[in-house]
Order: C-alpha cells, then sequence, then structure tokens
C-alpha cells in the first residue's frame, strides 16, 4: 500500500449559512439577528477535507452550482489539496446551501440541497475513473439514494472497500446494506437501524461513533470497545466527518480496523476542540502527538 493513500468521497458539498439571533422569528415577523457567517460545508466536502489533512490524496466526486458560492467551495477543496477534476459546476443547480439559525444554545436547519441533486448514477458514471483509482471510496447520505447503491455496485466490481456513514438517517435496502464493507452510524443512528431489524450478519459490519465514549465494533462476534479521549468542547459540528475521513484514510493505508478506529477517536476528539466542522479539523503530525501525548488514558 503506498504511504500516501487514495481516497475517493462521493458526497455533498454545501455552504453553511449561520445567523445568531436572540429571538425566533413568529410566522410573518421580522426581528434583528445578532452576527451572520459562511462556512463550506455538506457531510461529503468535510469528510474530503480531513481525510486530506490527514495524509490521503483525496478525490471529491461531488456538484455545486455555477454561481458565487460553487466557485468559491471548489477553490475552497482545491487549497486543501483536493483533487476536484470530478466536482462540475452545474448552470442549472443552485449550490446546495444549509441555513443554520442559531439561538439560546439550540439550532434550527433548513437543507436545499441544490446540485448536490445531480449527482446521479449518470453522473457517477461520468467520473468512474475516480471511483477506481482509489484505495476506499466513502459515501454518505445527501445525495440520492440511487447512487448510493450505483456506486457500491461499482466498488464491488473493482474490489474497492466502501466505507458508508449513514447520516442523515433514512431505512436502506439490503442490495446496499450487504455490499458495503463497513457502516458507521452514531448511538442515534444505530438504534434506528436496529429498529429496522437488521441482520445479526450486518451487525458485524458497524463502527458506532458514541463522542466522548469512543466507538465500538464487533470483533469475533462480540462488540468491543474502542476509547475515546475526554477534551474541552468547543464545538462538535464536524466530529463524525472527521471520524470518517480519519477512519478511510487509515484503512486505505492498509491499517488494522482497531488500530484506524482508535486513530479516528482520536481525530474526532482533536476536532472538537476548534470552532468550526471544517475549521477544527486537525492535521496528521496533530493527531500523532495528540495520541503519543494522551497515551496513557488508553
Amino acid at each position: 500500500m503506498n504511504e500516501k493513500p487514495t481516497v475517493c468521497v462521493v458526497g455533498s458539498i454545501n455552504m453553511d449559512l449561520t445567523v445568531s439571533t436572540s429571538v425566533i422569528p413568529n410566522q410573518g415577523e421580522t426581528v434583528l439577528g445578532e452576527s451572520f457567517a459562511t462556512y463550506p460545508g455538506g457531510k461529503g466536502a468535510n469528510q474530503a477535507v480531513a481525510a486530506a489533512r490527514l495524509g490521503s490524496d483525496v478525490k471529491m466526486v461531488g456538484a455545486v452550482g455555477h454561481d458565487v458560492f460553487g466557485i468559491s467551495l471548489k477553490e475552497h477543496l482545491q487549497k486543501e489539496g483536493i483533487d476536484t477534476s470530478s466536482t462540475e459546476l452545474i448552470g442549472e443547480q443552485s449550490t446546495g446551501t444549509a441555513t443554520i439559525i442559531l439561538s439560546n444554545n439550540d439550532n434550527r436547519i433548513i437543507v436545499a440541497p441544490g446540485a448536490n441533486r445531480s449527482v446521479t448514477p449518470s453522473y457517477v458514471e461520468r467520473h468512474r475513473s475516480a471511483l477506481e483509482g482509489s484505495d476506499v471510496i466513502l459515501l454518505q447520505m445527501e445525495i440520492p439514494l440511487d447512487t448510493i447503491s450505483y456506486v457500491v455496485t461499482i466498488a464491488k466490481e473493482a474490489g474497492i472497500p466502501v466505507i458508508l456513514n449513514p447520516a442523515p438517517y433514512q431505512p436502506l435496502p439490503s442490495s446496499i446494506l450487504n455490499q458495503v464493507d463497513y457502516m458507521t452510524p452514531n448511538a442515534l443512528e444505530a438504534e434506528l437501524f436496529k429498529q429496522d431489524l437488521i441482520d445479526d450478519d450486518l451487525l458485524q459490519k458497524w463502527i458506532t461513533t458514541k463522542g466522548e465514549q469512543g466507538s465500538s465494533l464487533y470483533i469475533n462476534g462480540k462488540e468491543v470497545n474502542i476509547p475515546g479521549y475526554s477534551v474541552l468542547v468547543k464545538d462538535t459540528t464536524g466530529a463524525g466527518d472527521t471520524f470518517n475521513g480519519a477512519l478511510a484514510t487509515q484503512l486505505a493505508k492498509g491499517i488494522s480496523l482497531k488500530k484506524a478506529v482508535s486513530f479516528a477517536n482520536a481525530a474526532a476528539a482533536l476536532s472538537v476542540t476548534e470552532k468550526g466542522a471544517q475549521g477544527g479539523m486537525p492535521t496528521l503530525s496533530g493527531v500523532e502527538n495528540f495520541i503519543i501525548e494522551r497515551s496513557d488514558e488508553i
């Protein structure tokens, strides 16, 4: 396996529009907000940035609108060292957005998928070489479900491992569940899947993230907890995306699953010590130093 592995991320790219206010407006009401900011986002782009900072060559298969946000987001990914030759500017679609209203330590979010809906099976087929030239393929659930199914099929034909981060939650057909190599739900998503009567054999693919408690996975049919780290939390946004980007990078390097999950726990812990989904995502050296400094905890 190459020192610098290749991870292909197929997923969403959004611009997050965040406004803070002390008062949530009622219907028909206008209130004055306190602050406004834009941040690069989308689970696919977030995970791509995490994987790139942690030492992977990353290919991003996604779509943005041919607008100010789209051009800015593509340039941002390029600055992170991500290959965006499979990220198209779609003229007839707006860039995906997440409008986030922050008030009294709570949030309300409206997602407009925009160009993310254009990441169809035919779109993926145009960029098939990006998938087939990778060591690991990383997916999330902010693009059409039939696209996820198509990507998984391509990966199986090419013998490439697939990590599916099933967020946001929606029921999945057995055709997808049976073919992915790893599923990375958080604790809430895991409970929802269990209510769908997931076959016990499928649980062996699960890596459940549990925040500060770490993560759990199945080894020889038994659930084993991989400890996490206690840190001073500033912002948990993007912790799960950091975990997935880190996991993909480690597995692409040929690292064992248990060690890869332990590394991903450390990366996720570091990410919550800074503000912003991508703002807190650590570098490879940062995680390695953190693991050494906190080695007495594990």
